[in-house]
């Protein structure tokens, strides 16, 4: 039988209701709180501290002096608490993915694949820790000699979204805390149990006192952002979220110049070509749109398939997707959880209003689940979707598949580029120069082929255009938390 509530859980101590400063479980130094709720039954399943600036200030003062020690720690040490850290991810993945699922909505199955995942993360900037390579430079000057190497750049804040709470903070602390630096972790208030639940199992790899914090906050959100920018003791901040809201972060670090690295907002479009496996198009546009109810970050918001094989491809899409089970995370057999928030389902709604207002047919689904108390969505496919409709310019973040039609390979290039972000893209296609000349082509920084995913530890993930800046994952990842010192010597 499927565990179903915190009482199934085999590790008590994984649920966690605190926040995190300088290795001490905390309470706001104002007393508040706020409540986490289950979007499938809308009930209340915790309640944590609602902190603020002051709070905050703690948690980085924490880090710096942490840090201190911290940066003249080994890679090889660092690396062997991050595999230690890994282990523990995996060990205790049935934990950890029911308090995912709990709290953010997406099925056991997606949480356990988002748990895995998550360690991929620290497992890979293990090995990354030792890999910071400098170089020796040729020189012009025959009595000189030059070298470089590669330095911690001290506290940096990481801000996680609410749909991957535990991998957005492994992608970006493990880098961090690979290359040195010490940490203040914000996850989002929807989902901060995932968040907490990794300090525990970081302060059991061994992590020293200080270099993890977990500031926990709903309603004082932008409080606590504003501290985190304007903190000169704060020398980098991550963050994954709107661009809207990168923006603001942006100009707010300004003041003191801190590293960024923004991972915002996309509008991923999903290119089938007329000469695509109908089948291999249907099971990729599933996997890139459906995944976590289409809460992704590169979530694939507009399909655009070429008018030869359009109808076919929307009747084998509409057959597929009525075969996918709409519940609880915790349910058997579930593919589509609730949306995370109110406010999802409510853009969700006005997004597929717009559509049919504007010319849109909708062929299936177009409303919330009936009898269904939480935020639930029935799948839905809109054809005859056209430029002027919310969805082409916004991410719908929901199971909402709008089909768009195109006649030629340039038209579909040029309907891609059309927008202000580029995250992500998917292409499906048989021909290879084909994906090559789209690949090229497309304004974005990562396109799948063939395939609805485009994540991976050993890849770098981000955008372009107002998508942000910045890598995470891959070899570059590390890069983002270390600074470049040179070495001159006089040799003569």
């Amino acid at each position: 039988m499927a565990p179903t509530s915190f009482a199934d859980l085999k590790r008590k101590d994984l649920f966690q209701t605190k926040g995190y400063i300088n290795a001490e479980w905390v309470q706001a130094k104002s007393g508040k709180t706020f409540d986490v709720i289950d979007p499938a039954t809308l009930g209340r399943i915790a309640t944590v501290p609602e902190m603020g600036a002051e709070d905050t200030a703690l948690a980085v003062e924490a880090a710096y002096e942490a840090f201190q020690s911290f940066k003249k720690t080994t890679a090889r040490q660092r690396a062997r608490m991050l595999r230690k850290w890994n282990d523990l991810c995996l060990e205790h993945i049935d934990d950890l993915a029911l308090i995912l699922t709990l709290e953010n909505g997406k099925t056991l199955t997606e949480a356990k694949g988002e748990v895995t995942y998550a360690a991929s993360f620290l497992e890979w900037f293990a090995g990354e820790a030792e890999r910071t390579h400098g170089e020796v430079v040729p020189v012009a000057n025959q009595n000189q000699r030059i070298l470089t190497f590669k330095q911690p750049v001290g506290v940096a804040a990481c801000l996680a979204p609410w749909n991957f709470p535990i991998a957005m903070i492994t992608r970006k602390v493990g880098a961090a805390l690979a290359a040195g630096c010490t940490t203040v972790w914000k996850p989002a208030g929807e989902t901060p149990l995932s968040c907490l639940a990794q300090a525990m199992l970081a302060q059991e790899a061994g992590f020293p006192k200080g270099t993890i914090n977990v500031v926990t906050t709903l309603s004082l959100v932008a409080e606590v952002g504003r501290e985190l920018c304007t903190n000169k003791l704060v020398k980098k901040l991550s963050f994954t979220g709107s661009t809207r809201v990168g923006k603001l972060l942006a100009e707010q670090c300004a003041g003191s110049l801190k590293k960024l690295s923004l991972e915002l907002g996309g509008n991923s479009p999903f290119i089938v070509f007329d000469d695509a496996k109908i089948e291999t198009a249907v099971e990729a546009c599933i996997l890139a749109k459906l995944r976590n109810s289409g809460q992704t970050c590169v979530t694939a918001n507009r399909i655009m398939v070429q008018k030869g094989v359009y109808d076919e491809f929307a009747a084998a899409l509409t057959a597929r997707i009525k075969e996918l089970k709409v519940g609880k995370g915790t349910e058997e057999g579930v593919f589509i959880g609730p949306l995370t928030h109110e406010n999802a389902l409510e853009k969700a709604m006005a997004h597929i209003n717009d559509a049919k207002q504007h010319g849109g047919q909708v062929i299936l689904g177009g409303a919330p689940m009936d009898g269904m108390t939480g935020y639930f969505l029935q799948p839905t496919i809109i054809k005859n979707m056209s430029s002027n409709m919310l969805t082409t310019r916004e991410e719908t973040f929901a199971p909402v598949v709008g089909l768009y039609e195109f006649d030629t390979e340039d038209d579909a290039i040029r309907m891609a580029n059309d927008c202000e972000v580029g995250l992500g893209a998917f292409i499906i296609t048989e021909s290879i120069p084909r994906s090559w000349r789209v690949t090229e082509a497309l304004e974005v920084g990562m396109v799948g082929v063939n395939l609805g995913l485009l994540s991976a530890c050993e890849s770098p993930f981000g955008g372009v255009k107002e998508s942000g800046y910045g890598r995470e994952g891959g070899r570059q990842g590390i890069q983002e938390y270390l600074t470049v010192k040179s070495m001159l010597i006089n040799v003569a």
